[in-house]
């Protein structure tokens, strides 16, 4: 072991299971740790560097902005807010955007927007929230008491009251537990964390019908597979179907620490002065990169790209399936994809990872797949016959 992890070890909490490797650069689809051995980086910081690493843009505008002004509070304007606010409405079916700085926060205020909206509509017996099992929506308290995994609440008893949980991708369960008492429904249009399950293809719609007719506010958590993660800037516009209240976060920043909860004018009044607040959401210095990043995925054709890589990447992954029987199911959209196994990935993950090549399980058993957008055909090539001679393996 390295002096290096012997010291984090030894100086910071344990709560990450780090795989024993201390990347010091990047560059594109690539990183290099300590000892300058090279890797192909298929998990971009969990769907987070959808640009790369040290995107040309993202390090000229940090520059740029550095030198202007950092920080300065939400007791005023900034230039860049604004700029990043009004790109975001423009491009989505919001009317107003909410800055804050991670998922987890934009959740947190997604799940209080809906509440406060139902309190001032019905009062304050229409208050649950329904959300899905094996779903992730962050680690704050409230968050994670809207999760629907247990190993995410085990130990924090007692959860939050006022979240109830259906099987994701069954309306008849939902359309059950749809009573009075329900202001909202939280999903993901695709579960990231929940093994990279996606949904049938009426299903948002029918969540969307259910909603409006039993008047619940519709949330949609795309800080996964936003941010033209899926070929689409949003994954809900496969689907044909918008949200009431929409998060993001990750790839927004490109590494920066932003989320943001988007909603329609409606909504948004139930939120004014003093209601909610957070002292770092969408500074100067993270807004002004973000609308950068965000004008690059629109103007650069990175959303075409994902789509046609995604396809190429979906149908490499689909070989190997027909190949070993090790696979039991490859699924995904763009550049989300996973790997169902019939054994846990563990060893997988750590065999690609000796060969050059970050990837990650989720669900122990789903290999998951979410490389930076800009990833090209040799990269998928060189990990999928990787991936062949260590299933040959097992």
């Amino acid at each position: 072991m390295s002096t290096t992890i012997e010291s984090a070890d030894k100086y910071m909490f344990q709560t990450y299971g780090r795989f024993p490797v201390t990347l010091v650069r990047g560059e594109g689809c690539r990183v290099w740790d300590e000892e300058g051995k090279e890797y192909i980086d298929f998990v971009g910081g969990i769907a987070v560097c959808s640009l790369g690493h040290s995107a040309p843009i993202v390090t000229r505008v940090l520059e740029e902005q550095s030198k202007k002004l950092v920080h300065v509070s939400n007791l005023y304007y900034t230039l860049p807010q604004i700029d990043l606010a009004r790109l975001l409405v423009e491009n989505s079916f919001a009317d107003r955007v909410f800055f804050c700085n991670s998922g987890a926060e934009a959740n947190e205020a997604a799940i209080k927007l809906a509440r406060r909206y139902a309190n001032e509509i019905s009062g304050t017996g229409k208050h649950l929230i329904i959300s899905m099992d094996n779903s992730f929506h962050g680690r704050t308290m409230a968050t994670l008491s809207a999760t629907g995994q247990a190993k995410i609440q085990t130990g924090y008893d007692p959860l939050l009251e006022g979240f109830r949980f259906v099987p994701f991708n069954d309306l008849n369960r939902l359309e059950q537990a749809l009573d009075e008492s329900v202001c909202a429904v939280m999903v993901e249009p695709i579960q990231g964390e929940g093994g990279v399950v996606c949904p049938d293809p009426d299903y948002l719609k029918g969540l969307r019908k259910l909603c409006s007719e039993r008047k619940a506010t519709l949330i949609f958590d795309e800080v996964q597979v936003g941010m033209g993660r899926t070929g689409r800037l949003f994954c809900h516009e496969h689907y044909g179907v918008t949200p009431d209240i929409m998060t993001l976060a990750k790839a927004l920043g490109n590494g920066l620490p932003i989320g943001a909860m988007l909603s329609t004018e409606e909504f948004s009044r139930a939120f004014g002065p003093g209601s909610h607040a957070t002292t770092f959401g969408g500074t100067p210095l993270v807004t002004a990169v973000s609308t950068a990043v965000l004008r690059s995925i629109l103007d650069d054709g990175l959303l075409e790209h994902c789509t046609s890589i995604g396809h190429y990447f979906k149908e490499r992954l689909e070989e190997l399936g027909r190949k070993h029987s090790l696979i039991k199911e490859v699924r995904g959209l763009g550049l989300i994809l996973g790997v169902e196994l019939n054994t846990p990935g563990a060893p997988i993950v750590t065999a690609c990872q000796e060969a050059g090549f970050l990837i990650v399980c989720a669900q122990e058993n789903v290999l998951r797949f979410v490389p930076p957008l800009i990833v090209e055909k040799d990269e998928i090539d060189r990990l999928v016959e990787t991936l062949d001679r260590i299933l040959d393996k097992n």
